[in-house]
């Protein structure tokens, strides 16, 4: 699109994220929660909606809801009802859906972002409530027939709703993945978008800059990717702008974005969707929320991504990118303090987690939990170097290889194993030295007469010679010593 049409309009976002919650069973029903297991496995009565069963609220459910809530500086309703959305469709077996209409359990708040020009700002947040899942629908498995599966039917979710300020597609993928590092670090969600656990619509319009009113609203459903999100939004605004250059009328209307043509297309109009005729289930007793309790689910709130943030950079003095890596997932934050509270050497341990650790991990495409060294024994590999025993290439390449394979050794002993340990004896790197020296006299001569950079060549020439086991600061203070005394 020309830029110049583009810079005529502002885009208006608003984003509806589901998280499914990592509960046992189902939101008002016992019946599991497996991802995976075979269709129609992990369900019952209430899940099949038969006569006369009736619901009963997850405890465990709310107390993530709230969860959510209390990270996102939201005000947690104390007096909560449940509602039943009207609708039929065929995967929703009693043609409703148990949510939260009137008495979200969260109101506002809000989440923090960083732009991609490092700018940080607050998404401001409409509610968050606590629902069941619908069924799934599947139509590309059987030529003639809609295939149903209801085992994530009744499965609890919380739905985030933010206010319509978001104006870019970058915010929007910024702020999905903040939801989903804090699900995770809350450990109510397991965040997976490509098993659906975690998944996003998106309400979109574009309005001339100068205008007073914002357009009309078209919704993208069911976006699972943090690509397809920004793809998607990004397709979706050129649409609308185009449909209003050539003077056409935007519709209110429900879409779906196809990943293989890259554009959005029409599912139905607004005009066309159900009325879910809201009204309080009267099969489920008000849920009231005490102040004890309330102050029980605070208490058990672990330190949070940007909390994290704040103190690895005033405590461990670390560069806020390194203060953000370490922090992507909880697994590696909680590694990295753990190796803080056996070292001081903060940065060192912060370049290797960033470093080796991280490319052994995506190498081999594990997650931190994963990882199979102890903290200590990533500790006694950077004493190693730190004390100038080994060097860094050394014990990156070689010596943290070997312990990957067999950590029940001392990490010293892998070392000298190895035969990777650093010469630091003075006599015998003069000797080296010395060699290096009458074997370059014009090289020394050159040297002399200003050409500092020279050595460089000789601590290669005696890295070489000593099969790289020189300790560099000290051949480099030797080296310099001798030449200066030529």
């Amino acid at each position: 699109m020309n830029p110049l049409i583009r810079e005529k309009y502002v885009a208006v976002i608003g984003l509806e994220v589901h998280a499914q919650l990592s509960t046992k069973s189902k939101v008002f029903s016992s019946d599991a929660i497996a991802f995976g297991a075979p269709p129609n496995t992990n369900i019952g009565v209430v899940t099949l909606a038969y006569p006369g069963t009736l619901p009963k609220l997850n405890k465990k459910a709310l107390e993530y809801a709230i969860k959510m809530g209390l990270v996102c500086h939201s005000t947690i309703s104390r007096f909560n009802i449940f509602d039943r959305k009207n609708y039929f469709y065929q995967d929703l077996p009693k043609g409703y859906q148990l949510t939260q209409d009137r008495t979200p359990i969260c109101k506002s708040g809000f989440v923090r972002i960083k732009n991609k020009e490092g700018v940080e700002k607050q998404i401001l947040l409409n509610r968050i409530h606590l629902e069941e899942d619908a069924g799934k629908s599947i139509h590309d498995l059987d030529a003639r027939d809609t295939l149903i599966d209801l085992n994530r039917s009744g499965t609890a979710l919380i739905e985030i709703v933010t206010d319509p300020v978001l104006r870019n597609s970058e915010d929007a993928a910024a702020f999905v993945a903040e939801v989903r590092k804090m699900v995770r670090y809350l450990e109510i969600c397991d965040g997976n978008m490509e098993e659906g656990s975690l998944r996003c619509d998106a309400n979109v319009s574009v309005m001339l800059k100068d205008a007073k009113e914002f357009g009309k609203k078209v919704e993208i459903k069911n976006m699972n990717s943090l690509r397809y999100i920004q793809r998607a939004i990004d397709v979706e605004i050129e649409r609308q702008i185009g449909e209003l250059e050539k003077g056409n009328a935007v519709l209110s209307e429900t879409r779906m974005f196809d990943i293989a043509t890259g554009k959005t297309y029409g599912m139905r109009t607004k005009e066309e969707l159900n009325d879910y005729r809201y009204f309080p289930d009267p099969d489920l007793s008000p849920v009231v929320v005490s102040e004890e309790w309330l102050s029980e689910i605070r208490a058990s709130i672990p330190a949070m991504p940007y909390e994290l943030q704040q103190k690895f950079m005033k405590v461990y003095g670390l560069p806020e990118y390194d203060a953000q890596v370490l922090t992507d997932s909880r697994e590696m934050a909680l590694y990295f303090e753990e190796v803080c509270k056996l070292t001081k050497h903060y940065k060192t341990a912060s370049n290797w987690m960033m470093g080796p650790v991280k490319s052994y991990l995506n190498e081999f495409g594990k997650e931190m939990s994963d990882f199979p060294l102890q903290p200590v024994i990533l500790v006694n590999l950077i004493e190693l170097v730190e004390q100038g025993k080994v060097s860094f290439s050394a014990a990156s390449q070689q010596v943290f290889a070997a312990l990957l394979q067999d950590s029940s050794r001392p990490v010293l002993q892998v070392a000298q194993d190895l035969n990777v340990l650093q010469d630091s004896n003075v006599d015998s790197l003069l000797i080296v030295i010395e060699e290096v020296l009458q074997a370059y006299p014009d090289k020394v001569q050159e040297y002399k007469k200003g050409k500092k950079g020279l050595l460089a060549m000789f601590m290669g020439e005696v890295m070489k010679r000593s099969k790289g086991k020189a300790d560099p600061k000290k051949t480099s203070a030797l080296l310099e010593e001798k030449l200066n005394v030529l």
